[in-house]
């Protein structure tokens, strides 16, 4: 250094040089300091530059920021509503803090300015001397100064690192005088100077242990600081030294090590990780791809890790370098000067490990907080997207349809039965093609998938990201020592690294392919469950159970051929880097003898553990390559996902607050015209359904001539037939149906559509069964594409009127969405409770009978899609929430039709003419015309998609077409006025069993302060350790042999490492020298040990590598010459050094070779386990009672078929596998440290015990965290798949915000014990490697104070220490791991023990194949004094029931709420067991034989009729038992295809969209149906519409998944068909046919009457109408069997049950003709 010359820049020896570095890096930095905080004023170009560089070091959501943003009312796009209110810090600065900073900062300028006083007079030749307390004293008044001028409550970053600085320096040059005198032999220092230092170093101390007491930051205004521990999280405002240490954690730990923890235990987020601020400032980046805004949301968090994992590499690679010192110092005779260097290198070995300790826990919290809230982002934004995207939820899965067609063409001669002879042939074919690609139009699956999958892995990578620019560099200093070592020599080796690369590269590209492919399997996988989940009822009505479980299991077994390929790739990648690194060694010692260099002992050892250091980063820098480039193809997925066609503004509220926000004022002439409408219309619009956009991959294809199935290159516009270009982007005819080759598949349109409702009046819209009415209101919503016109709206919640009532829209859809809440909150639907207003409701609704009748009331849970409800009670309570909402515009989607006559008239006066609906523009779609008229303004009437008449009510009859158009609409609701007072009172089959168990379970029991019953309840959650039974049936899964056989590879593996230890000792002897050099002894295999900061799992969660991947076996490379093995036959190490490289090479072969082997037999029984459970738990989730699918929410059980399964797929087996390494290599350590170096087992058992209490607490601490986090997950997805599909719903309400905002609390839940977990892994991380510093430091000592003339027997102590120590903390972390995949087990085992219904077949026990026989037989079915009980304590819910039906009757079975009709009829198809008495039919008991024998003789046709994905013939035949001509057949007899091919004018036979239970969104494509009716013909001549809008139907028509495609009335009716195709001895019918017009119906009986003749007939009846002239009538009532005779008779008994009804009816006088005629007819038969 040119201060001090004479001496070397590094020679601390020196005490110019120590002085020198002590002065000058302080100074350094106070310049720096100095000049930052200089007010320089930029412009232009440097501002712009400094701005960019800049940027990416801001953090992007400072705390208080975040505080704001996640406390005040928020807008649309996030911005404050009232600019003004911002949070608020009161810095309360103690006054005594800066009083110390003061005094004793000038203090030390007061001596320091005196020493250089002093040395000017005594010396003034040394102008160093001189000039260097000055210095020191400059940087002294910093500190003065600082404090003063700029005073904080908060940790001041500048002054900290000054007084570290100043410690450190002190530090030095007391050490160094220290040293000086006691090993060099200098001067004593004077007792002054020595005051001087202890005082230097008293002050830095005490000033820094002050400012490590100051906090992080401050609470704001808005915060209880009493809460800050509790429910606060202390992150952000601990001290700096809790931060440090990270004991800020430890609380958290303590509590959960001896409790189990709850929710309310673990403290909140951080302001700055919470879900709503996160996405608010991620959401206001724009313009830029998904990566981009990614990487700008996140860029300090991502700069900073990178910058101190570099620090922590660079750190770590200083434990070799004073390990050799500590080495060099004691070989050879060490003197006492060597020894006290050799303590010297000990202690700054351990500050260096603990420096590395504290980068590495500072960077990967660093790390961890990017990773944590792009998970929160990608999350929010994937949701946000679903409330933003159009609905396709109708539109049929073009790859699905693509199967079915490949499955047709491969059918040899019209598939008789329905099976391909070459679709395997077709689906290889396929499998080839680059059909992979992520695609739009996500369904409900493939959304959830890329929630829970996709979002994860891309916080995953970034959680690991540091070792792609972390490993680099490590290998880039390890080539830079062998080039020192070995000269060019050292490069050979990597040739056989470049010619691995075009291997390597293949199998890159293809892991990516084949990553792809999994997804894309995945996705299919998750859509079949969720369509199974979702109809499970329906799937065990038809006895389908082994049918879906088969579609299921063909589903995961290409999701698994996928897997296997992975697994294959897998295992040729980890071959290639598990050899390349020792073929590298090999190679480069060849090369150096080849050249004539002999191979010593010192280049050998140190050259092999260089190899070995650089041999981690070798292999885990392409295992996270590949990771990488997977997670592309997640991030393409949502990025694909996110670009998908939205809404317009004028739908979207979430859109409309954001357009607001940023588009500024409005330009003239700018049209928007929706923001200035007052009126609610169409104007000259026309419309089709959504459909999925496809680019144009050609590019050069040309729009259609009309507009239509056109596919645009650009993706910008499309053509309409008007001649306008659609707003909504391109729409391509991705869901067009294979039909017959003769047939054209058309689409259904609204067509030129013009019509104003007026405003503060009733406007009725009727029309026939699929003439477009609720199509209309899905236009006027914005929920169809607009091809030309205008549609008149405006949504505004926050313009009010003078009647209180907001600019905004209430719609209650024909198939009422319902959410999993109790009623109340469904009416409320997140307004403001009013009682007044909300008593009103339910009383104008007419719900005041039903809430009275349940026990809960207006509290009772209705469970998912209403599952305890009736139709009319659904329809009702979607009624009262539409009604509720103060909203200006009120569209009813025909809840009429699901209520009765008097029902209807009640609702008509109650309310249609009453206060609530007074002043509100209503839009009400009706075939009850004659009821409404009276109070209707205005009446539309639809037709083939056009508005065949519309005007005012006195218009129309002024014109004379009023009586055409009620007489017409009359017809189509004469079947809903003569609904009885039954339907109202009963509740469908799929609720009723429960509920009736329910109602008598409650019996007697006290009400009052009583919770309502959850029909759901919470999800489980195990507590404590992991059972050993969960570990069991994980081993038996995958098999016992395979995991012995993986024990043997673990006991080979360590054997071959303890055999490389042993060759290497030979090898030295064999070199004949018994004194190595000290450059000879060095030791790097602590490399492994410190070197990258593996501390995440590298591979086991993405790429199924095992965790042995990471370095457990630290060998050590020094070892003693005392070897006492025989090496007298081996050659000379001098002239034959290639046969000792050889046998070292063959070791380290043999090595990767067991290593593959364990990991192919880990991936073996990784698949089979996969494998075995996912059927289980498949099997057992489709075969549980029905109780479980009412009381279970669907996204649980999807949550363990999704994430659960994934991980047992992925991370479980390797998990496993590495627990058995790492304790198989601390029991290695072990045994080798208790053989070399017996007294490190004393401080091993004391730190050992400290590793204990810390694993503990981390481990109970950890699961319970994971256990929660898993559980929190679960409702995430539930809630949204229950948006999905009530998407319409939600965007008619403008509550899309709400929904946000509840989805932000969910994901700040299970993001919050994520990341406490996570927190108290870095923690444990801290305090492991700390422990391991010590026990390195404390072997160190002994090993130097102990050791003489050994170096080697030292080396090999620290080594073991390291060994050691790593051993334990990788032995704790693979086991919390394996316990928290193990929680996946756990969860998917609780699901193996679920409630089973009774065998499918008892092969003992079979009936003959013609049973049910129906031919003459008088006791087909035979119920004998029968008693039903839902408990064994419970009451009877049927009580003492008897009665006999004869073969070809048809019986009615009527009764009120509760009088076990349902019951009864569930009993029949043995949903119900009998607690006493018996079911005969035909002769056998029913609980004799399978429920497979028993459900599928019988026919169920259900209420709510459920389809499925695939074509109309799979759904009707689904196990291909009938010829197509069968089929056909059936579809003809129910009218929903006709013979006739161009039917009569003024008919209907487009489709009308409806919306289905599943989604709220109308049917699409496939929705006509050419239906025979009456010939109705309106008074007004409407034309025959000029675009055919009719939609061919055929067996190859595609159903999108739940049938959304088609209509209610045409699901009725493909459910009526499947009947008539199964042709059962006995069916039962729960009675809904209100969704098809009353021809069609009328129809539909008749065909019952034809058709069924031989088939004993059970209705479960709500209209008295249908079943008057049954032959015989069963009423129940409280259970019992109460009147059982012919309709004619019942009708007829005076004060009885069915009379009454009768009477109710207000048809009576109709009803009793008609069983008088039915009396007649039997009588003349006879």
């Amino acid at each position: 250094m040119g201060l001090c010359r004479g001496t070397g820049t590094l020679d601390f020896t020196d005490p110019c040089i120590r002085e020198t570095w002590s002065t000058l890096v302080p100074v350094a930095f106070v310049l720096l300091f100095c000049i930052f905080s200089l007010p320089i004023t930029l412009s232009g170009v440097p501002k712009k530059l400094w701005r960019t560089v800049k940027a990416p070091f801001t953090r992007y959501l400072p705390l208080h920021e975040a505080e704001a943003l996640d406390t005040n009312t928020l807008s649309g796009d996030g911005l404050l509503e009232d600019e003004s209110e911002v949070v608020r810090v009161v810095e309360v600065l103690p006054v005594w803090r800066a009083v110390v900073f003061a005094i004793l900062g000038l203090a030390e300028v007061i001596v320091w300015t005196a020493l250089g006083s002093y040395r000017i007079i005594v010396d003034p030749s040394k102008p160093w001397d001189i000039v260097r307390p000055f210095l020191v004293s400059g940087v002294w008044a910093y500190t003065v100064v600082r404090p003063i001028s700029s005073p904080t409550a908060t940790v001041p970053y500048d002054i900290f690192l000054v007084y570290a600085l100043q410690l450190v320096s002190g530090i030095l040059d007391f050490g160094g005088v220290l040293y000086g005198h006691s090993v060099l032999g200098m001067p004593s220092p004077s007792r002054l100077e020595l005051v001087g230092h202890v005082f230097n170093l008293a002050v830095s101390l005490t000033l820094l242990i002050i400012v490590f007491g100051m906090p992080m930051d401050l609470p704001s205004d808005r915060l209880d600081k009493s809460e800050i521990g509790k429910s606060i999280s202390p992150e952000d405002y601990t001290s700096l030294w809790a931060w440090t240490s990270f004991s800020w954690v430890y609380p958290l730990v303590q509590s959960g090590r001896n409790v189990t923890l709850n929710e309310k235990d673990v403290w909140g987020l951080s302001p700055t990780l919470r879900s709503r601020p996160v996405f608010i400032k991620f959401s206001n980046i724009r313009g830029v791809k998904l990566l981009k805004r990614l990487w700008l949301a996140n860029s300090f968090d991502l700069l900073v890790d990178g910058a101190l994992a570099y620090v922590s590499i660079c750190l770590s690679f200083l434990n070799p370098f004073f390990l050799n010192r500590i080495l060099a110092a004691i070989d050879n005779n060490p003197t006492s000067a060597d020894r006290s260097r050799a303590f010297i290198y000990a202690f700054l070995m351990c500050t260096s490990s603990l420096l590395k300790a504290e980068c590495d826990v500072q960077h990967l919290w660093f790390n961890r907080r990017a990773s944590t809230r792009i998970r929160s982002e990608l999350m929010a934004s994937i949701y946000d997207k679903a409330l933003k995207r159009k609905d396709f939820s109708g539109v049929v899965n073009k790859d699905k349809e693509g199967t079915e067609k490949d499955k047709k063409d491969g059918d040899d001669d019209g598939k008789k039965k329905g099976k391909g002879k070459d679709k395997k042939k077709k689906e290889k074919e396929k499998d080839k093609q680059p059909t992979d690609d992520p695609k739009a139009g996500a369904d409900v699956g493939k959304i959830v998938n890329l929630m829970a999958g996709d979002a994860n892995r891309i916080a995953q990578i970034i959680s690991g990201i540091y070792f792609i620019y972390g490993n680099p560099l490590e290998i880039i200093i390890g080539c830079v020592y062998l080039y020192q070592l070995l000269g060019w020599s050292a490069f050979a080796g990597f040739v056989c690294l470049l010619a691995g690369w075009p291997l390597n590269a293949i199998l890159a590209r293809r892991s990516i392919r084949i990553q792809k492919g999994t997804l894309a399997a995945r996705d299919k996988r998750m859509g079949v469950l969720n369509e199974l989940i979702g109809a499970v009822k329906f799937i065990k009505f038809f006895a389908w159970e082994d049918r879906w479980i088969g579609k299921a299991m063909d589903a995961r077994e290409k999701e698994m051929g996928w897997m296997v390929k992975a697994r294959i790739n897998s295992v040729m990648l980890y071959m290639l880097w598990m050899s390349a690194p020792i073929l590298v060694s090999i190679i480069s010692f060849a090369v150096y003898v080849a050249l004539g260099n002999k191979l010593s002992i010192s280049i050998a050892f140190t050259a092999i553990a260089l190899f070995q250091m650089i041999r981690a980063p070798l292999n885990v820098l392409p295992t996270w390559i590949i990771q990488l480039l997977q997670t592309k193809v997640a991030l393409d997925r949502i990025a694909v996902y996110l670009d998908e066609e939205e809404v317009t503004e004028q739908v979207s509220s979430l859109k409309q607050d954001l357009s607001k926000r940023h588009s500024g004022p409005q330009l003239p002439g700018e049209e928007v015209v929706y923001e200035q409408d007052s009126v609610l219309g169409l104007e000259s619009a026309t419309f089709k359904w959504n459909e999925v956009e496809e680019k144009d991959k050609e590019g050069d294809k040309k729009d259609d001539a009309k507009g239509k199935n056109s596919v645009n290159g650009n993706g910008n516009t499309t053509s309409s037939p008007g001649g306008s270009t659609s707003e909504t982007g391109t729409i391509a005819s991705v869901a067009s149906i294979a039909t017959t080759e003769t047939a054209a598949d058309h689409k259904f349109e609204l067509k030129d559509i013009s019509v104003v409702f007026p405003e503060e009046s009733l406007t009725v819209i009727t029309g026939p069964t699929a003439s477009g009415k609720t199509a209309l209101l899905m236009a006027v919503l914005g929920e169809m594409t607009l091809l030309s016109g205008r549609i008149v709206m405006s949504k505004n919640t926050s313009r009010v009127d003078a009647h209180g009532l907001m600019q905004a829209i209430s719609y209650a859809a024909q198939s009422p969405w319902l959410r999993h809440q109790s009623i109340k909150d469904n009416i409320l639907f997140g307004y403001p409770y009013d009682e007044a207003r909300y008593q009103a409701v339910v009383e104008a609704c007419a719900l005041r009978p039903d809430l009275d009748m349940l026990e809960d009331g207006d509290e009772t849970e209705i469970g998912a899609r209403g599952v305890s409800l009736s139709g009319g009670q659904k329809a009702r309570v979607a009624l009262a929430r539409a009604v509720y909402a103060r909203t200006k515009y009120v569209l009813l989607d025909d809840p009429l039709s699901a209520v009765d006559s008097h029902t209807a008239r009640y609702l008509y006066e109650k309310l249609l003419l009453g206060p609530l609906l007074a002043n509100r523009t209503v839009v009400l779609v009706t075939h009850h015309v004659d009821l409404v008229l009276p109070g209707a303004h205005y009446l539309v009437r639809m037709l083939d998609g056009r508005i065949d008449t519309q005007g005012t009510i006195k218009d129309l009859r002024t014109q004379g077409v009023l009586e055409d158009i009620t007489l017409e609409a009359e017809v189509d609701a004469h079947k809903e006025e003569l609904t009885a007072a039954a339907e109202e009172e009963a509740v469908k089959l799929n609720g009723d069993e429960a509920n009736e168990a329910d109602a008598i379970a409650e019996e007697g029991k006290p009400t009052e302060g009583k919770k309502p019953r959850k029909l759901v309840k919470d999800e489980h959650r195990e507590v404590g350790g992991v059972k050993w039974k969960i570990y069991r049936k994980y081993l038996q899964a995958s098999s016992y042999y395979i995991w012995a056989f993986l024990a043997c590879l673990v006991v080979c593996n360590q054997l071959l490492s303890v055999g490389e230890k042993l060759w290497i000792n030979v090898w030295g002897d064999a070199y004949k020298t018994n004194n190595l050099s000290a450059s000879s002894l060095t030791s790097f295999s602590p490399f492994k040990i410190t070197s990258a900061p593996d501390h995440e799992l590298t591979a086991e969660g993405f790429f199924g590598f095992p965790h042995t991947s990471v370095p457990l076996n630290s060998g050590f490379s020094t070892r003693a010459s005392t070897s006492s093995l025989p090496d007298a036959s081996l050659p000379d190490a001098n002239e034959h050094p290639m046969f000792y490289v050889g046998v070292y090479a063959a070791i380290g072969l043999g090595g990767a070779f067991v290593s593959v082997m364990s990991v192919m037999a880990q991936y073996t029984g990784a698949l089979r386990a996969s494998r075995i459970l996912f059927r289980q738990l498949l099997v057992t989730v489709v075969r549980a009672t029905f109780r479980f699918h009412d009381t279970t929410p669907q996204g649980r059980m999807l949550n363990r078929f999704g994430k659960d399964i994934e991980t047992i797929d992925s991370s479980l087996a390797s998990s496993l596998q590495a627990v058995n390494s790492s304790l198989a290599s601390f029991f290695a350590s072990v045994i080798l440290i208790a053989v070399i170096f017996p007294w490190f087992l004393i401080p091993a058992f004391l730190i050992g015990f400290i590793y204990r209490e810390l694993a503990i607490g981390y481990l109970n601490t950890g699961r319970d965290l994971r256990r929660m986090e898993s559980n929190s997950r679960s409702p995430i997805f539930s809630d949204f798949g229950e948006l999905l599909e009530g998407i319409v719903t939600v965007r008619a309400f403008s509550a899309e915000k709400r929904f946000l905002d509840n989805l932000h609390k969910k994901i700040d839940l299970t993001t919050q014990m994520w990341y406490a977990f996570w927190m108290t892994n870095r923690w444990l991380l801290l305090h492991f490697d700390s422990l391991g510093s010590i026990a390195v430091l404390i072997t160190a000592l002994f090993s130097i104070a102990k050791v003489d003339n050994s170096a080697g027997l030292a080396g090999v102590c620290i080594t073991s220490a390291l060994s050691f120590t790593g051993s334990v903390y990788w032995a704790c972390r693979f086991w919390t791991g394996l316990e928290l995949d193990l929680n996946s087990v756990e969860r998917v085992v609780e699901y193996l023990d679920l409630p089973q219904e009774p065998p499918a077949v008892i092969e003992s026990s079979r009936p003959p194949a013609y049973w049910p026989s129906s031919s003459r037989n008088d006791s087909l079915v035979s119920v004998e004094n029968l008693v039903v009980k839902y408990a064994p304590e419970l009451p009877s819910v049927l009580q003492d029931v008897s009665f006999t039906l004869k073969a070809g009757e048809r019986i009615g079975l009527l009764g009120r709420t509760g009088s076990g009709k349902s019951t009864l009829a569930m009993s029949i198809l043995r949903f119900v067991d009998p607690y006493s008495g018996r079911i005969l039919i035909d002769g056998i008991d029913i609980t004799s034989i399978g429920i497979y024998d028993l459900r599928s003789r019988l026919t169920f046709i259900p209420q709510d009729a459920t389809l499925f994905s695939g074509t109309l013939r799979d759904n009707l035949d689904p196990f291909g038992e009938h010829t197509d001509e069968e089929c056909m057949d059936v579809l003809y007899r129910v009218q929903m295809v006709t013979h006739s091919q161009f039917p009569s004018r003024g008919t209907s036979r487009s489709v009308s969209r409806i919306a289905s239970p599943e989604s709220s969104r109308p049917a699409s494509i496939h929705e006509g149906q050419h239906l025979d009716r009456e010939d109705i013909t309106s008074s007004v001549g409407s034309t025959v519409t000029e675009v055919d809008t009719r939609t061919t139907v055929s067996l190859e028509t595609q159903v999108s998944a739940g049938g959304a495609n088609f209509s209610q009335g045409q699901r009725q009716l493909i459910a009526m068909a499947r009947a008539l195709l199964r042709r059962s001895s006995i069916i039962v019918l729960d009675e809904a046919t209100s969704s098809i017009d009353f021809a069609t119906d009328a129809k539909i009986q008749q065909t019952i009457r034809d058709e069924f003749t031989d088939s004993l007939l059970l209705t479960v009846a709500h209209r008295l109408r249908t079943i008057i002239d049954y032959d015989r009538l069963i009423v129940l009532d409280k259970g019992k069997l109460v009147e059982f005779d012919t309709p004619l008779t019942l009708i007829q008994k005076e004060n009885g049950i069915f009379r009454n009804m009768c009477l109710k009816s207000g048809s009576f006088a109709e009803l009793e003709t008609a069983a008088k005629a039915k009396a007649d007819r039997d009588m003349q038969r006879q």
